[in-house]
């Protein structure tokens, strides 16, 4: 017997399920001879690429990890006080292992369907309770992406709201951060908003402004008693968004009470790590009267079927699938497993050991502060939570030096030091503080000893909390570790993920997220290091930055990457963006129209209309494809201000479209710039690339095509590519120099958007190599076009190319099923009794179901899913035939819940087996909704996005 000495297991085996048997099976199923004649047959021959990806090969996920491991070790983890929205925190070990570890959370999706989600659906309830309470705020959302997004967000809602359409200015204080000043300034300037940046002490405002933010604590620490400024502020119609530190807020009196219009910032600090920048869930609260405007998702209290206590997401108000170009913002922008986190931790400490966090480390800051007076500093703050200024003089350099010797960074501008204080600091650290500014100074550390006993709050007493907030059970009952888990698992356990069945969402690509590939995200050298970090620190950061620049740009066919945006839909955006500094650099500040076909994801013309363009919409034939005609028309038409196109690849339907050189080439001829929708990445990678169709800029989703996890409806990132002609104008930022020659200010927080779960993507491409990203495209595709030959002959398959493929995915048509009262959403309700989450209902056409199975499952779990698919087929056609009742039957009383088909009575003309079981293969796995059909029109009509006590539900659950 020859040995093998050399063999390491290969990684895209492990990615890719299908095996040669189940492939060769798959290929006679669909009526070819080999996976390349597919490819070929679905590919246009003009559009592929002429060699393959120059990729390093590929690593085994060993070798990866070690790799890794060295690379990583070029960061240097130091103590950081720097603060600046940035804090080093303590997860929680149950929260830690139980949910950023555990992909029973971090595989879920968005929750659209409530019943198999109502886990995680309660958890961002908590979240929005937290948020309210600690804010003193009516109403809060489900998390938005970063802190200085969620400003932008809040000024742009200012902007909508505000009855005098003349008023164009926003009153930003100085002491906002500086990165959240840069993001005002690239949401104002398409819409010729003017921010006056001053001091809120000396600032006349009048009808000329809409709107004013602050920051509370201000950027420089100070608390300061911000109520006569929002009293001015109303008494002239401006409306006040308050930046606050959710922490603080155990100790400051809230915003809500003092004045606040809009209250937004970070839960960062609340047991999510720093990650160099991300991911960390924003949160934005506001009053009950802006609830039909408030930006992204919002959990609300509803009823089931039975009428019993039930959560779904509610008040969508700006959709992008709805509103389109009238959106000014999309629910993709959140940061769900975040925000989860977040609220596990107040969960898990509840009222009073959140504010003896929060007591320790004002009593730390306190303690520095006069010990720096006493060895003869000037402590510049006066009133402060956790942040003291200290001004150096000419000892800065000393200062730094020493402090460097000992591994400390502290935030220098000019002579002045900001130390901000957070949960990790400890007295040794305050000690080590102490002896370096002693030591600078000739003082011996026995003359500069710290008080330790008798610290008194240097909060003025107006400004101190008074009024209770956490009131409710839920964060007063988990506070044992055995509780916690136990709640948490309670909560996992009504949450349908890809640990229990494949999510087949077309455009949503939920794939394999694999555990090699996320290990690395809680190593302290990735998830302790602050955004702000000296470069000389950040090695490893930069390394994995830049190779993965490089892959990518390779993979994409573009010049370079920037990856800050922190979200697809920001991508876009940013790619808008971008484009439109490119026009406005060349003089063309005319060119403001963007051609959008009437098939693009609703988050298209959402952007476009966010970048300040005029949408003109293209249309599509029959086919689903781009009416050529129709755009060579329009283009011609406004060949003199057409800024872009925005075009999706393969299209949302499912198809290469065979003219897509044709589209791109009129678009530039007419002096346009062709941007890529990059969320159908999966089908491209390996074959073709947006640079060989045509375009100048694309976004990645990186949470799609690349395995970042979805996370229940985020962490994502978007990062974008560009041509050479555009390089320059990727997005700068105010705080860390990654600014090219023309770069438009940020569109993110930090630097690099959610640093830390690049490395996620960055694992995927040097685990899978060139072959293997190659062959998952094949494999995608190749899935797809098996299903669809399984599942035509019961479902009417919308939209195929020239030789009746399909791209990666296909779209399903349901809609003569309402011929006999069957809609689609019955049809999503069925699956989840099969064990399965629906596909994408009723987009990119209403009345249909979007299939994506992608490469990461097997043959079996493709079968099982088609099974049931055509096992409900079979169950309609009984309604059609008249054999099962037209409105009793399994389809409109789905999902069926444990306690429906246990209950004493069943009044229902078809059987239990058949409502619970209705295939053998779901017995062996039966996966149980947790809840009847959620009634929607109940939550409309009676919205409740808080916890109120759960008695209220037992006793009346109708009468909310």
């Amino acid at each position: 017997m020859s040995l093998n000495i050399h063999y390491k297991e290969d990684f895209k085996n492990r990615h890719i399920a299908t095996n040669a048997a189940d492939t060769a099976a798959m290929l006679t199923t669909i009526g070819v001879d080999s996976v390349d004649q597919l490819i070929e047959e679905t590919i246009p021959q003009q559009i592929r690429l002429k060699q393959p990806l120059n990729l390093p090969k590929a690593k085994s996920e060993a070798d990866y990890l070690a790799t890794l491991k060295q690379t990583a070790s070029l960061n240097k983890v130091f103590k950081s006080y720097i603060g600046q929205g940035y804090y080093d925190t303590i997860t929680p070990g149950v929260i830690l292992r139980n949910v950023l570890e555990n992909p029973g959370w971090y595989t879920q999706y968005t929750p659209y369907q409530a019943e198999i989600a109502q886990g995680r659906l309660q958890a961002l309830l908590n979240f929005q309770t937290m948020v309210i309470d600690l804010t003193g705020m009516e109403i809060a959302n489900a998390s938005l992406l970063d802190e200085g997004t969620a400003a932008a967000e809040a000024m742009f809602m200012q902007y909508s709201l505000s009855k005098n359409k003349g008023a164009k200015k926003f009153f930003v204080s100085e002491l906002l951060f500086a990165q959240t000043i840069d993001i005002l300034n690239t949401r104002a300037n398409p819409f010729g908003i003017e921010l006056v940046i001053g001091n809120h002490q000396e600032i006349e405002l009048n009808e000329e402004f809409f709107g004013a933010i602050i920051q509370y604590p201000a950027g420089n620490g100070e608390v300061f008693d911000y109520t006569s400024f929002a009293q001015a502020a109303h008494e002239k119609n401006v409306k006040v968004t308050v930046v606050a530190d959710l922490l603080s807020l155990t100790l400051l009196t809230p915003p809500g009470e003092w004045g606040a219009d809009v209250v937004v910032g970070t839960t960062q600090r609340f047991g999510v790590s720093i990650g160099f920048g991300g991911p960390h869930a924003a949160y934005f609260a506001t009053k009950d009267a802006y609830k039909r405007s408030i930006p992204g998702r919002i959990i609300g209290v509803t009823i089931d079927s039975d009428n019993n206590y039930a959560l779904r997401m509610a008040l969508q108000t700006r959709e992008q699938h709805i509103r389109r170009d009238k959106a000014t913002s999309n629910i993709c922008t959140a940061q769900a497993l975040l925000a989860i986190m977040a609220g596990f931790y107040a969960v898990y400490h509840g009222p009073k050991g959140l504010k003896l966090i929060a007591e320790r480390i004002h009593g730390l800051s306190v303690t520095l502060a006069t010990s720096l007076e006493k060895i003869g500093y000037k402590v510049l703050t006066q009133s402060y939570f956790d942040t003291i200024q200290v001004e150096l003089g000419d000892l800065k350099d000393a200062i730094h030096g020493v402090c460097i010797d000992n591994e400390i960074n502290l935030n220098y501008k000019g002579t002045v030091v900001t130390i901000a204080l957070d949960e990790t600091t400890a007295v040794e650290d305050i000690r080590l503080l102490n002896r370096i500014f002693s030591k600078v100074k000739g003082i011996a550390a026995d003359e500069a000893e710290l008080q330790e006993e008798n610290i008194n709050t240097v909060i003025p007493a107006g400004l101190q909390r008074t009024s209770e907030y956490l009131t409710h059970p839920v964060f007063n009952s988990h506070h044992s570790e055995h509780e916690m888990l136990r709640y948490i698992k309670s909560l996992e356990a009504k949450d349908l993920s890809l640990t229990h069945s494949m999510i087949a969402l077309g455009s949503c690509t939920m794939k394999l997220n694999a555990t090699s590939e996320m290990i690395p995200i809680t190593w302290p050298e990735f998830s302790k290091i602050h955004p702000f970090a000296p470069v000389d620190q950040v090695g490893g950061y930069y390394a994995v930055f830049n190779e993965l620049d490089k892959w990518l740009s390779e993979i994409t066919g573009f010049a370079a990457m920037s990856f800050q945006p922190n979200a697809g839909a920001q991508g876009e955006y940013a790619g808008l963006m971008v484009i439109r500094a490119y026009h406005q650099d060349r003089g063309d500040h005319h060119r403001n129209v963007a051609l959008i076909p009437s098939s693009a994801h609703g988050t298209n013309p959402a952007s476009a209309a966010m970048a300040g363009m005029k949408i003109v919409v293209v249309k599509s034939l029959e086919n689903g494809n781009i009416d050529v005609e129709d755009l060579k028309a329009k283009a011609e038409q406004h060949k003199d201000d057409l800024s872009c196109l925005m075009v999706t690849y393969p299209s949302t339907h499912g198809v290469f479209e065979e003219s897509i050189i044709e589209i791109c080439e009129t678009i530039h001829a007419n002096g346009g710039q062709v941007y890529m929708d990059g969320a159908n990445m999966n089908a491209q990678v390996g074959l073709t690339s947006p640079a060989n169709i045509g375009a100048d800029v694309c976004h990645l989703n990186l949470h799609k095509t690349f395995c970042i996890p979805h996370g229940g409806g985020g962490p994502g990132m978007g990062p974008i590519g560009v041509a050479k002609h555009l390089v320059k104008y990727l997005p700068g930022h105010a705080v860390v120099d990654i600014n090219r020659e023309k770069s438009i200010p940020a569109v993110s927080s930090a630097p690099w958007g959610s640093a830390s779960i690049l490395i996620i993507s960055h694992a995927y491409i040097a685990m899978m190599g060139t072959d293997g990203l190659t062959n998952a495209t094949k494999y995608a595709i190749l899935n797809a076009n098996y299903m669809k030959a399984r599942l035509e002959q019961h479902y009417p398959v919308l939209y195929s190319g020239s030789k009746g493929r399909c791209a990666h995915e296909m779209i399903l048509d349901c809609r003569s099923f309402k011929n006999f009262g069957i809609e689609v959403v019955d049809i999503a309700k069925r699956l989840m009794d099969y064990g399965f989450h629906a596909p994408t209902v009723s987009f990119p056409v209403a009345g249909t179901l979007m299939v994506e199975p992608t490469e990461s499952e097997p043959k079996h779990e493709l079968d099982r899913f088609c099974d049931a698919l055509i096992a409900i087929k079979g169950e309609i056609s009984d309604i059609e035939s008249g054999t099962s009742d037209k409105t009793d039957n399994a389809l409109k009383n789905a999902p069926h819940t444990a306690a429906n088909v246990t209950g004493d009575e069943w009044s229902h003309q078809y059987s239990r087996q058949s409502a619970a079981f209705p295939l053998p293969y779901v017995a062996a796995n039966k996966f149980w909704p947790s809840v009847g059909r959620v009634n929607d029109s109940y939550g409309d009509r009676s919205l409740v996005c808080a916890c109120p006590p759960m008695e209220s539900y037992m006793e009346d659950p109708v009468g909310i």
